[in-house]
């Protein structure tokens, strides 16, 4: 069925305004008035959490249990540590908040701090990917909520199988695997980003394999040196064996997969190369690939840009050789008429032009995505982290973020900007706000 709702995790740390986070309903019912608005608003009890990632507190690997349902939606706090569930099964357009874990518990109890990514596992539970400990040093590992009554429990992993930095994952049941990725140590790099950071450790480099059922480390693969692994995916077949991580400074996406051996294996399938320019903060800019995402039938793989601007369409069809068949830029640094003067591109002739979409200029660059479960409508919002949208994009904090659709030729692939849908997060009661994570509650393609 066609998405009729959308919930999208928003931020105003870093704004100047003095107003809690929240999460925002929008109206996707095409045949409604209301469509293309923010029809609720459900703020947080306290300031300053930085709600980023969500998730469902039941995934496509719970679905073999008849009961579970996609009732209760997760959001962990990148910089707070707080955890918020929240009830939106009794009234889907009017979420409201179930219940709140302090950071006090889980610093106390689990000894972690700087929550990411959550995902339902097979049994129910919540896990929760973090990016540090309390003092906000780079620690990765995971925490895990009960599926019932979202009590923590505590750290999934062994005590010795920590990694030295945590960001995103993603698990394949039926082959008793997940893979982590590494991203930064927010102590040093979540106030800003700083060049003098890089050959330090403060970009991790790791991507880890883990045994699902024994919760152990099995295997680590070193991919460079700040490449800055961030976005994993597994391919939707519950069969398959393998998958894509998108490393963020390098610009490179790797597919992992099982090899004959019945270890595992990664190689480079893409490289975006970064860009000679000036009035820059280094004189090579990466495309900054933080998100990935692979449609519901494993036909095309998408990636977003989040300094170059633009979103890209690959064609993983033949899964170790993505085709490139859409590209479409929605923003970023590189825009023409911008500070950025673009000396060697091995890619573009040109700059891109500014979008402007309903007379408002599209600030940012693009970053979180989601799909709809045909294909055929991808929509993205353009904030990354507070912080480093102070730093890089500030125009996109005085004027608050957007959420765009983009029209997508699901048969020979092909990617377009809808000028007629546009959420404005600029336009908010309490002022500009940043808008991250998006989740249809009929379903999605990254849970």
């Amino acid at each position: 069925s066609r998405e009729e709702v959308a919930y999208v995790t928003c931020t105003y740390r870093e704004t100047g305004i003095e107003q809690p986070d929240f999460l925002a309903t929008i109206d996707l019912n095409t045949r409604s008035c209301n469509y293309g608005q923010v029809i609720h608003h459900l703020p947080m009890p306290n300031l300053k959490d930085e709600l980023h990632s969500s998730g469902w507190s039941a995934g496509s690997s719970c679905f073999e249990d008849c009961t579970r349902a996609r009732k209760k939606l997760i959001l962990p706090s990148l910089i707070s540590s707080r955890v918020y569930v929240v009830d939106v099964g009794t009234q889907c357009n009017a979420p409201q908040l179930y219940k709140m874990i302090e950071p006090v518990d889980i610093f106390w109890k689990c000894d972690k701090g700087y929550l990411n990514v959550p995902h339902a596992l097979p049994n129910g539970d919540v896990l929760i990917a973090n990016m540090g400990d309390p003092a906000g040093n780079g620690k990765g590992g995971f925490i895990v909520l009960d599926g019932e009554s979202f009590e923590l429990k505590g750290n999934w992993e062994k005590d010795c199988e920590v990694p030295p930095t945590g960001h995103d994952f993603w698990f394949q049941p039926r082959h008793n695997v997940l893979i982590s990725s590494a991203g930064l140590v927010l102590k040093r790099a979540g106030p800003a980003f700083n060049p003098a950071d890089l050959h330090k450790g403060v970009f991790g480099r790791r991507l880890s394999v883990w045994n699902l059922s024994c919760r152990t480390l099995i295997q680590c693969f070193d991919l460079g040196e700040d490449s800055l692994p961030f976005s994993v995916r597994f391919l939707h077949n519950p069969n398959a064996a393998e998958g894509y991580v998108s490393c963020a400074l390098s610009g490179v996406i790797y597919r992992f997969f099982k090899n004959e051996a019945r270890c595992w294996s990664v190689e480079e399938v893409i490289r975006i190369p970064p860009k000679k320019v000036r009035g820059w903060i280094l004189p090579e800019m990466p495309a900054f690939s933080a998100y990935i995402l692979i449609s519901k039938d494993d036909r095309y793989l998408y990636v977003s840009n989040w300094l170059h601007g633009d979103i890209r369409q690959y064609d993983i069809s033949c899964t170790s050789k993505p085709r490139l068949v859409g590209q479409v830029f929605v923003g970023g640094s590189i825009l023409r008429g911008g500070p950025v003067t673009v000396c060697r591109d091995e890619e573009l002739k040109c700059q891109p032009e500014p979008l402007v979409i309903k007379c408002k200029r599209v600030q940012g660059g693009p970053y979180k995505m989601q799909l709809s479960l045909d294909g055929k409508r991808l929509y993205i919002t353009n904030s990354f982290c507070s912080s480093w949208d102070k730093q890089f994009y500030p125009d996109l904090v005085r004027e608050g973020s957007v959420m765009l659709q983009i029209d997508v030729d699901t048969k020979a692939g092909g990617l377009c900007v809808n000028k007629n849908f546009l959420v404005d997060f600029g336009k908010e009661p309490c002022g500009p706000a940043l808008a991250r994570d998006i989740h249809f509650p009929c379903g999605d393609c990254t849970t």
